[in-house]
């Protein structure tokens, strides 16, 4: 089992990049089992140690005269290395590691490093289930499901999402003069793994199983004692350790960001998913890619979003410091032009680059001034793709605390390097006052939501994706089972993992309570689609178009009776069909379109799951068969298109799942009036600071006929006066 085990947790220890967000075609299965930052870390330690005492400062500074005869040479400024460092070269443990996981997919899979990235992780996945089913690599089952191989690799992940659901892990405090804000910084996340799952002191004894101990309930009270003192004295030698760490955190940001910043000064001002956001909108069994792609998905519709709060007195400000800045940068150009003997003047090269940093900053203040603001359609193509959001923040988008909360999700890159930097001397604090006194809810965590599966051993009840245990009742139609609250999840964190499982993964075989939850979601939508609905259309009221969502109006799909926004969104997948013509369509050459490329990035199955909501609708409405094929009609050929319409069908799923625990919240099973929308509009126009624009009276021109009609009445009624 353990031999089983290794290549997959190895893979498990993959993490996006968390300081940059590349493309994810940028990104490759086995290159990425390295892990990065270890090659980094040696590398700026070996540089550190070169600077310091391999360089011979007073000769590069020509503060002693050394040589007049010619020019200082680099070898003759540089201390021979044989008298500054003795280096011994070691093997670096990951490298044997990646020569394992290399020789896995080769030999066992079949899988060339060539291959790797055109296949997708479905692909790979129905291979490795092929390989158990003849080689047992797994003794203790004969075959493996999609779910167990998920478990495998996102175990701990796992954990951790659904501690930080249950709030048993403090992400969240108030700070004097900011109000609330969350941090979760590289650091701590890495003291928190050493905590609980890895380190010599934590709950697990080995990859895959919690220690007995930590089963039984009388022993709680005692390991919560030990777990505090662990934690106290972890957080001690963060604090002991805190200087050191501090200025190697210094060094490393200056060696990563500062050519970064010279070459692109604004990348400071852009914005990026937080940590706390990677745990907190992530599903249960959501692999990285899968994850990563969803998020760059609402990555456009988010950065909208919070541009549309601007505050005037800083744009004004913003406005006259880029202008005082760029002048003088202008003059000094231009007198540079002149005469080349300027940039021999001190600091010359200094004052010409601050000004471009200032002027760059500051137009990262001045919005676009085509910009439309539209909050609640922005937020809800955010929740689209994002899938999870406070019930407070619906109908609420245009309010400064809603603002103020999703910045804690989508943070400036400045908020976040500030966060690493100071992480050291931040995190022995949150170690020793805030974590140190959840031990005890974090040792009743690991007891009551610690299932033990065949074949896969010891993992969070939660990920098992158990509606009738740990599902909420708001979330699930038609429903009178009701969990306890303490077995309940958080924000429809069960259903919507359940969900997004059941589509990225369409051969998973769903049984009981999973079975009926899908069931039951579909059959009701099929339902309302055939009822008489109290909303004939959107109107107007969708039609801008958002990046990600050409919200058009096209009579594609009738989801009237689904409510205000299901229209527009049915429209928008219809479009974008439509914009990438599908398979079925050839071109005039009678070549098929391919795709080209980073099919190892794509979520589930080329042909698409044809499980979710989006397809339910289909079976019920023939108006759109040629437009968005089943994925029975999609085997063999596929384009970006329909990878892309495809995509969409989960943001149904979570766009109505919200809606219907919205609406039982409430205690009302009715969508929203357009009365109420429109109200809810023209409040927002008050509230917020945009201008109130004055209109002209809608005046109809009078044909002629009218006029003369009008004319013979009024002299008729003037003389019948008179008389």
């Amino acid at each position: 089992m353990a031999e089983y085990e290794t290549p997959y947790q190895a893979l498990a220890t993959f993490e996006d990049d968390e300081t940059d967000e590349a493309p994810s075609h940028d990104r490759d299965f086995m290159i990425h089992v390295v892990p990065e930052s270890s090659i980094q870390f040696l590398f700026v330690v070996l540089f550190s140690i070169f600077l310091i005492d391999c360089v011979d400062y007073d000769v590069l500074f020509a503060n002693i005269k050394y040589n007049g005869t010619h020019k200082v040479t680099i070898p003759e400024a540089v201390i021979p290395l044989d008298q500054c460092v003795q280096r011994t070269l070691k093997v670096i443990y990951n490298v044997f590691k990646y020569t394992e996981i290399r020789s896995f997919y080769n030999n066992a899979l079949k899988i060339t490093a060539v291959e790797l990235a055109n296949l997708t992780w479905h692909e790979i996945q129905r291979r490795l289930l092929e390989v158990q089913k003849e080689q047992q690599m797994c003794i203790h089952k004969q075959e493996l499901s999609e779910l167990d191989i998920y478990h495998r690799i996102l175990r701990f992940k796992n954990y951790m999402i659904a501690m930080v659901n249950k709030s048993v892990i403090p992400v969240k405090f108030k700070m004097p003069f900011v109000g609330q804000y969350a941090f979760l910084s590289t650091g701590l996340k890495y003291n928190l793994d050493i905590i609980l799952f890895w380190g010599p002191w934590s709950p697990f004894e080995n990859n895959w199983k919690l220690k007995e101990e930590y089963k039984h309930k009388h022993r709680r009270e005692y390991l919560s004692q030990f777990l505090s003192q662990r934690i106290l004295w972890i957080g001690i030698a963060n604090f002991i350790l805190s200087p050191v760490i501090f200025l190697w955190q210094i060094l490393y940001s200056f060696f990563r960001y500062a050519e970064l910043i010279k070459r692109q000064p604004n990348v400071l001002g852009t914005r990026r998913w937080s940590n706390y956001a990677r745990i907190y909108v992530r599903h249960l069994n959501e692999l990285d890619h899968e994850f990563t792609a969803r998020l760059n998905r609402g990555y456009e519709a988010a950065n909208m979003y919070l541009d549309t709060f601007t505050s005037p007195l800083l744009i004004i400000l913003a406005k006259y410091v880029a202008f005082f800045a760029g002048s003088i940068g202008a003059v000094l150009v231009v007198l540079t032009v002149i005469d080349e003997d300027v940039l021999a003047v001190e600091h010359i090269f200094t004052v010409l680059t601050i000004s471009g940093l200032i002027v760059t900053g500051c137009r990262v203040l001045i919005p676009d001034e085509h910009l439309i603001y539209c909050p609640e359609i922005l937020m809800r193509t955010i929740l689209a793709h994002i899938h999870y959001m406070p019930d407070s923040w619906k109908g609420n988008a245009h309010r400064q605390n809603v603002r103020d909360e999703f910045s804690l999700l989508f943070q400036y890159k400045v908020a976040y390097l500030l966060e690493e930097l100071f992480s050291p001397l931040i995190t022995p604090f949150i170690l020793c006052f805030s974590l140190r006194h959840q031990s005890l809810q974090i040792v009743d965590f690991f007891r009551n939501f610690t299932v033990d599966v065949a074949g896969v051993a010891d993992v969070c009840s939660f990920a098992q994706m158990d509606i009738k245990k740990h599902g909420n009742p708001q979330w699930v139609p038609n429903t009178e089972d009701e969990p306890s609250k303490e077995n309940q999840s958080e924000g429809g964190k069960t259903e919507l993992s359940l969900m997004h499982f059941h589509m990225t993964n369409p051969e998973w075989k769903l049984t009981g309570n999973r079975s009926m939850f899908v069931q039951n979601v579909k059959t009701q939508v099929q339902k309302e689609l055939v009822s008489p609905s109290i909303m004939q259309g959107d109107g107007g009221l969708m039609t801008s178009r958002l990046p990600g969502m050409s919200l058009g109006m096209l009579p594609s799909v009738n989801t009237t009776g689904l409510g205000l926004g299901y229209n527009s969104l049915a429209s928008s997948i219809t479009m974008q069909s439509a914009m990438f013509p599908g398979p079925i369509s050839t071109l005039a050459s009678g070549v098929q379109p391919r795709l080209r490329g980073g099919l190892s990035h794509i979520e589930g199955p080329l042909g698409g799951s044809g499980s979710g909501i989006f397809s339910s609708m289909q079976s019920s409405s023939g108006s759109i068969s040629n437009t968005a094929p089943s994925s029975l009609s999609l085997r063999g050929n596929y384009d970006e298109g329909t990878i892309e319409m495809l995509s969409h069908d989960m943001s149904y799923s979570a766009i109505y799942l919200h809606d219907m625990q919205f609406r039982k919240a409430k205690g009302n099973n009715q969508y929203e009036t357009l009365e109420d929308v429109r109200a809810r509009s023209m409040w927002q126009r008050q509230d917020s600071n945009q201008p109130t624009v004055s209109t002209m009276p809608n005046i109809q021109e009078k044909s002629s006929e009218e006029e003369s009609t009008e004319e013979v009445n009024t002299d008729k009624l003037f003389t019948s006066n008179q008389e």
